[in-house]
């Protein structure tokens, strides 16, 4: 079996400069941004709605199933003959799943700003392993003549690019690195959130007294206050003060007022620079049936940012060069609608009424067997089916029937 630190292969150092540090730089020599709040990626991990987001993100897209296409004429059709069908379909590797190796590696492309990096091991030019590997232990250069054509290597041993399944975000720049000021924003409002209730910043009320009542007669008034007031069996009484003692709530001003609405904008804000709905990071304050719909749409076509590139990142690194124009890899987005069933059977119904789809294609989206006689394309409302358009022959009426 073949690996990437071999004896045969090239040893390359990857080369860094202080006068453009990257965001691993930074953190090796603990630098902070210039912004002073930007979040570092321990720290970004700590903000529940930025690990929601990448939890979500790289999870979406590792649960539609890759498939493996051949191109048959003018059409694509799946075929899981092929080596690499077989090999996605059971583990990539001895050690993870094919959802946890493409989940990881998105997952890795959303916080690192050189992307997502996994190995592909040949063995007589077959496949026979995918492994994942952490930021840490990759190295991604491009080249300075304005193409931006990248080299890789792996443990300091230079990997071919055919070799490689690469994913990283447009700018080369990582959305959490985009979000770092907005995240690192949510941090010190949930830092200063968690001191105000620890040092117990705001008491609900106080007792003001215009006399002069020593320190012996606090003390008499507290207890007696308590005594009075304090429990379960003592709430809702009524307060009795003397001596003009008179009883102040504390009010919150304008801005402890707007915290609140402070940290729920941060969730939106993370939201944006992720490219996921608020909704989905359980920010519910905007979410209406109207637009809840319109937010599925743009959820997917976000997701689409992703697979896209990903798709085109594994038909180059898992198929040799003659097989690219016939092969293809795919993940099935179907899943993504069968969360709302309604809307699927809807969708399938008027397909199938349109002649678009047979019936037993529209059983196949729902994981169904075919069904004797579901191959015609027929419209079930009208009787006609394809060919021609010609109504389908009525029985004759039995004239003896009741």
């Amino acid at each position: 079996m073949r690996f990437p630190w071999s004896r045969s292969a090239p040893v390359v150092t990857e080369a860094k400069s202080l006068s453009a540090p990257d965001a691993d730089l930074l953190a090796l020599f603990g630098a902070a941004p210039a912004s002073g709040y930007a979040a570092s990626l321990s720290t970004a991990l700590s903000v529940p709605a930025c690990q929601r987001a990448i939890a979500l993100i790289s999870g979406s897209i590792a649960s539609f199933p890759p498939i493996v296409e051949r191109k048959v004429g003018a059409d694509w059709q799946a075929d899981d003959t092929h080596p690499v069908a077989k090999l996605l379909a059971t583990r990539p590797n001895e050690w993870s799943s094919t959802f946890e190796t493409i989940r990881d590696l998105v997952a890795t492309a959303l916080t690192h700003d050189k992307g997502g990096l996994a190995f592909v091991n040949r063995i007589g030019g077959e496949v026979r392993e995918i492994v994942r590997y952490d930021a840490a232990n990759y190295a991604v250069t491009y080249s300075t003549d304005g193409r931006q054509e990248p080299a890789f290597a792996i443990n300091n041993v230079a990997i071919p690019s055919s070799d490689v399944i690469h994913l990283r975000s447009p700018f080369s720049k990582a959305p959490l690195s985009l979000a770092a000021d907005a995240i690192g924003v949510a941090k010190m409002m949930e830092r200063h959130a968690g001191r105000l209730f620890a040092n117990g910043a705001k008491p609900s009320g106080i007792i003001k007294t215009m006399k002069a009542v020593g320190d012996d007669g606090v003390k008499k008034m507290l207890a007696g206050w308590r005594a009075a007031h304090e429990g379960a069996d003592n709430g809702g009484k009524t307060a009795i003060l003397w001596d003009g003692a008179e009883w102040v709530q504390m009010t919150l001003n304008s801005v402890d007022a707007q915290f609140l609405e402070l940290r729920k904008e941060q969730v939106v804000e993370i939201a944006r620079g992720f490219g996921t709905p608020p909704s989905m990071l359980y920010e519910m304050g905007r979410a209406t049936w109207a637009n809840g719909e319109q937010a599925a749409k743009e959820w997917l076509a976000s997701l689409e940012l992703w697979i896209l590139p990903l798709e085109s990142a594994m038909r180059h690194a898992l198929f040799s060069p003659d097989e690219r124009a016939d092969w293809r890899i795919r993940f099935d987005r179907d899943d993504f609608s069968a969360v709302d069933l309604t809307a699927r059977a809807t969708a399938i119904a008027s397909l199938i009424a349109s002649r678009t789809l047979s019936p037993n294609e529209g059983r196949d989206w729902l994981d169904m067997p075919p069904r004797a006689g579901g191959d015609e394309y027929a419209n079930p409302n009208t009787g006609s089916s394809q060919p021609g358009g010609a109504p389908q022959p009525q029985p004759e009426p039995n004239p003896n029937a009741a």
